[in-house]
């Protein structure tokens, strides 16, 4: 149960009522209307703008529209106080027991707490990752792997229904890059002597793996051969084995991609004419000469006529060339046709993440997206920062095997993939990401993965121990959501537990409707401070502890709290796809 959605839809109920009663006016918008908890704790519980909104269309003051509503308010068994704040704010303070039958639902749901049906099985795609199969992926690459996924995660869980998506970039120059570099250590591999790597190809040293891997399949095929021959072959061969790559890496990774798109599939089907059609027959297509590029002197810019798009009709600074000089279409031709597929496959909520370096081409392409689809298609572009690879302070020297970065599989071998996850969660996906390969691992509260994970084991072996301490007892979830007698539970850090999971399921919609999943590892870490904190007033105050002899009812609903709390974190940690654990080991 989210509760403040539900005392949102009590409190327009209220406003009906007073419109029956004719002291308001009847189909006021309620649509503004929010129920959030306050900014300080010490206002209340629950804080609504109800008031503030609806006086003007209302007619009234907005203190005497807040005094409407307290009235209503007051009159509720669940309602323990509520006053007026500021120029016409509500704030609300429920009774102890609408925080205890939270933990109820918790341990009635189980990690599907929180789940809603906010999205109402929308379809929604989420393309992340992306990368260019030009190499085996690096730490930046990563960061956008987690940040894709957990908030794909996040929105299934929020009712969406998501399609998890990889874009492969397979046509194009860079791949043809790809193709000679791989030529050269197929040469290499049957023995030549290729000397320096010539500017322009890729020099890392995974290619030489490509490059054996072809001349154990072909042999010598391809000596001697035009590169109109080889070209293709090499291009095909390479493209396949580092997307192979690719793939493994995201497994380890725990990433499972729903589907992978190919632009050079896309683009052999025709989906680029396709597309710029639509376009010029809505006049949205036109030749013509575009200003000098801000930042170049008159004498470096060259005018020509070019196919455009008229871009700046849907927002963008400039209109943007469609195709060449030499007549063939340019990437950005062929991502309108590919945002145009996912549309026509039903997706009209379309999520991009992409790698920072990318923010100069997000206006254009969101120009693009509304033109193709007549505005029925919304696209939200994630950019994610750089992240920093860092052991004691020390940046981290490159990869040999890469050549020029650390590749993520060097990054999940020396910390886990849990520790990967949940630390690239730590930041929203637009700030600088410090990732410390000594930090992530220390067992601190300075580092977010330890302490939740330790509230979790924490949990785990309060659980076990009461197992022993109560032989054939049940303490299954069911069991203790059946039986526990909540009211036993009533010190201050008990109901900040309480209350603290009452607000997961906001969490969850708020989250998903933000498309920033950053906020579960923050939620997580207040859930586990404010966990930590009960544990460790227990060691000083003997009556706290969570397994009291002589007293079951206390025992058994403190228990309930418990598990209640694993249970809580089990389902953060779900949206991060990251393992709780159940003991921590030094």
């Amino acid at each position: 149960m989210n509760i403040f959605k539900a005392f949102e839809n009590d409190i327009r109920k209220l406003l009906e009522d007073l419109a029956a009663e004719g002291r308001i006016p009847a189909g006021l918008d309620t649509s503004r209307l929010t129920v959030e908890p306050p900014r300080e704790a010490a206002h209340g519980d629950l804080s609504t703008n109800a008031a503030m909104i609806l006086a003007k269309p209302a007619g009234k003051p907005p203190r005497a529209l807040a005094e409407m509503l307290v009235e209503k308010l007051k009159a509720r068994p669940d309602v323990a106080s509520v006053e007026i704040a500021g120029p016409g704010f509500v704030n609300l303070r429920l009774s102890a027991d609408v925080w205890r039958d939270r933990i109820r639902d918790v341990l009635t749901a189980g990690t599907a707490y929180g789940d809603s049906t906010l999205g109402a099985k929308e379809p929604v795609n989420v393309e992340y990752v992306s990368a260019n199969p030009t190499g085996p992926l690096h730490a930046a690459h990563g960061r956008g792997a987690v940040f894709g996924d957990a908030l794909a995660a996040l929105l299934e869980k929020a009712g969406y229904a998501v399609t998890r998506e990889y874009y492969i970039n397979d046509a194009g120059a860079q791949v043809d890059v790809l193709a000679r570099s791989t030529f050269l250590r197929y040469r290499e591999a049957l023995g030549e002597d290729i000397g320096e790597i010539p500017a322009g190809l890729y020099p890392g040293e995974y290619l030489k793996e490509v490059g054996q891997a072809l001349a154990q399949k072909d042999g010598n095929k391809w000596v001697g051969t035009d590169e109109a021959e080889w070209l293709p072959a090499c291009r095909d061969f390479a493209i396949a084995t580092i997307m192979e790559w690719i793939k493994e890496d995201l497994g380890v990774l725990g990433v499972r991609m729903d589907v992978y798109s190919s632009e050079r599939a896309l683009v052999k089907a025709g989906a680029v004419d396709t597309a710029l059609t639509a376009l010029e027959d809505r006049g949205l297509i036109y030749v013509g000469v575009l200003e000098p590029p801000k930042g170049k002197k008159p004498d470096d810019w060259e005018p020509r006529p070019q196919t455009l798009f008229k871009s700046t009709d849907f927002g963008d600074d400039v209109d943007r060339p469609l195709k060449k000089s030499d007549g063939s279409f340019t990437y950005f031709s062929n991502d309108i046709a590919y945002h145009f597929d996912k549309h026509r496959r039903g997706f009209n909520t379309l999520i991009d993440v992409w790698g920072a370096d990318h923010g100069g081409y997000v206006k254009r392409m969101q120009a693009a997206t509304t033109a193709i689809t007549e505005g029925k298609a919304a696209l939200d572009v994630k950019l994610c920062q750089l992240v920093h690879l860092m052991k004691n302070g020390e940046p981290v020297k490159m990869s040999k095997r890469a050549g020029t970065f650390v590749t993520l599989r060097d990054v999940i071998e020396e910390v886990g993939k849990d520790v990967v996850r949940f630390i690239m969660l730590t930041r929203r996906n637009d700030q600088t990401l410090e990732f410390d390969f000594a930090k992530v691992v220390e067992q601190s509260k300075d580092n977010p993965v330890f302490y939740v994970q330790y509230a979790h084991a924490r949990c785990r072996s309060v659980l076990r121990h009461a197992a022993t301490a109560m032989p054939g007892a049940d303490l299954s979830l069911a069991a203790l959501a059946a039986k526990a007698n909540l009211a036993r539970l009533d010190s201050e850090e008990e109901m900040a537990l309480a209350k603290r999971m009452a607000t997961w399921p906001r969490m969850v919609e708020s989250a998903a409707e933000a498309h920033e999943p950053h906020r579960v590892a923050f939620y997580l870490y207040d859930l586990a401070s404010d966990f930590h904190a009960l544990w460790n007033k227990g060691r000083d105050d003997a009556s706290l502890r969570f397994l009291i002899d002589g007293d079951e009812e206390v025992t058994v609903a403190r228990l309930a709290l418990v598990s209640a709390v694993a249970t809580v974190i089990a389902s953060g940690l779900a949206v991060m796809g990251v393992e709780p654990v159940e003991e921590m080991r030094s």
